[in-house]
């Protein structure tokens, strides 16, 4: 072969391993939302608007002053600098509380049509009648259905939406006593603003001893253009339980800014296991500022898994607090970052007590000049004698274009622990494909076999249905041209 035609077969090559943008026409469907069958409350942010929210939704005393509050607090606070910038998010654009004139059924058959067309489409029936314990689906502001099978019920699992547990008699004090005390409104500024506008999320609590062999999932779809969402969950797993927890977030396109800022706080009791999966596929127009955190107790575990896709922007950073002897917590996780999308995501383990142990593990995908940021933070006290703590961050771009940064930190305050920290940074190899093709493995082929590779540590945490949904997010289309 001469130069000129090996230069040609290269060139073709380089142009065949271009790949293109994640197809999210699945997802992008949408329901025009009208006065008739919604709720809106007027866009910004005011302790009129505030006041307003709490009166639509009937809040005991207490939470309204602790809107109030918040809000003060909010208008306090500063933006934090170090992140991606949010300059195209404008409160005063933004929609706090939008509801469907509908209440939350726990009959399928009885959820609005249009409503239960968006959810059938994104198959949580489906998923549900297959293999959870209990669901529920939120449509903006509120939860439209809601359900748990009764065998569940009848071990003492109560898994309520989030309004009917503030105002139940029986339930009511155990929110009043946990809402947002691991979190706290004075934490940021968006965990402020989750503090004065949150409405919507989810109760759960595990009793002692108790082991829920199926998993209990919630399913958050923002439709409405121009909105917020602040769904509120909150769950304990207590003493010796065990609960499988998933979560999965979408939200259609449009051009206009939409936010999301949620509240994650789990609490995991003496001897209890929580495993928490998330799989996020926000529109990119959504600015992800979500807050997630867990207290562990002693001997107790915590694992994250979570899939990050989607968003304009995102700050995403589960907390682990271990603080009791021999508490553990893993996080797994994956990100991808298309054209126009700036993903800063990491984690963080606090080792608050002895013998505690930690690990990070994380993937991260970027292309078409999408922004990939990975941060993680360990902190080892002077108690966390013998503690163990690793992270492992890899990222993989797929082309020149592309960006990622790993900014990991660590502050360890005794001698007496075993800490290690690896990241890799690099492209998707033009070489690795031309050699795999060489061996007769087709250029699809041999780029679903290099990205398939690279993600799959964390696919194959994630449920049944999840991971197929992530593999079908990360589906890279390579374009051949001539």
């Amino acid at each position: 072969m001469n130069k000129k035609c090996a230069h040609k077969k290269r060139k073709k090559m380089e142009e065949k391993t271009q790949v293109n943008d994640i197809n999210r026409e699945f997802y992008d469907f949408r329901y025009e939302e009208s006065e008739q069958d919604f709720y809106r409350i007027e866009s910004g942010l005011s302790a009129e608007i505030i006041e307003k929210l709490s009166e639509e939704k009937e809040d005991p005393a207490w939470m309204r002053e602790f809107r109030l509050k918040s809000l003060e607090l909010y208008n306090k606070l500063s933006v934090p600098q170090w992140g991606p910038g949010i300059e195209g998010l404008n409160m005063a654009d933004i929609a706090t509380y939008v509801r469907p004139k509908t209440k939350m059924s726990g009959k399928w058959e009885d959820v609005p049509q249009d409503i239960k067309d968006t959810f059938e489409k994104l198959g949580i029936p489906e998923a549900e009648r297959k293999s959870l314990a209990g669901v529920g689906a939120q449509y903006d502001s509120e939860l439209v259905y809601h359900n748990v099978q009764e065998e569940v019920a009848k071990q003492g699992v109560v898994y309520l939406d989030f309004e009917s547990a503030l105002k139940s008699e029986e339930w009511g004090p155990m929110v009043q006593q946990y809402f947002m005390t691991l979190i706290t409104p004075k934490d940021h500024k968006f965990a402020a603003l989750h503090g004065a506008a949150w409405s919507g999320g989810s109760f759960v609590y595990v009793p002692k001893g108790v082991h829920l062999s199926f998993p209990l999932q919630s399913y958050f779809r923002l439709n409405a253009k121009g909105a917020g969402q602040f769904e509120h969950t909150l769950i304990i797993v207590d003493e010796g339980a065990d609960l499988h927890f998933i979560e999965g977030c979408s939200a259609p396109k449009y051009n206009a800014a939409n936010l999301h800022a949620g509240c994650v706080e789990l609490f995991v009791k003496k001897g209890a296991h929580l495993r928490y999966s998330t799989i996020e596929n926000w529109s990119k127009n959504m600015y992800n500022l979500n807050t997630k955190r867990a207290l562990v107790e002693e001997g107790a575990s915590i694992e994250w898994v979570s899939g990050s896709f989607g968003s304009h922007v995102s700050y995403l950073y589960p907390e682990s607090d271990l603080v009791g002897k021999g508490a553990r917590a893993e996080f797994t996780g994956v990100t991808f970052a298309g054209n126009g999308q700036s993903l800063d995501t990491g984690a963080k383990m606090v080792h608050l007590a002895p013998n505690t142990t930690s690990l990070i593990t994380t993937k991260s995908i970027s292309k078409g000049g999408g922004e990939s940021f990975y941060r993680s933070a360990v902190y080892i006290g002077k108690e966390a004698k013998g503690s163990k703590a690793s992270v492992s961050c890899q990222s993989l771009m797929l082309d020149s274009e592309s960006r990622s940064d790993t900014i990991p930190a660590m502050e360890i305050l005794t001698d007496d622990c075993d800490v290690g920290h690896e990241a890799k940074i690099g492209r998707i190899s033009n070489d690795a494909i031309f050699y795999l093709m060489s061996r007769g493995i087709s250029e699809e082929e041999a780029r679903s076999m290099i990205v398939s590779g690279f993600a799959n540590p964390v696919s194959k945490e994630l449920p049944l249905e999840y991971a197929v949904e992530m593999n079908n997010l990360i589906r890279l289309e390579m374009k051949a041209q001539l």
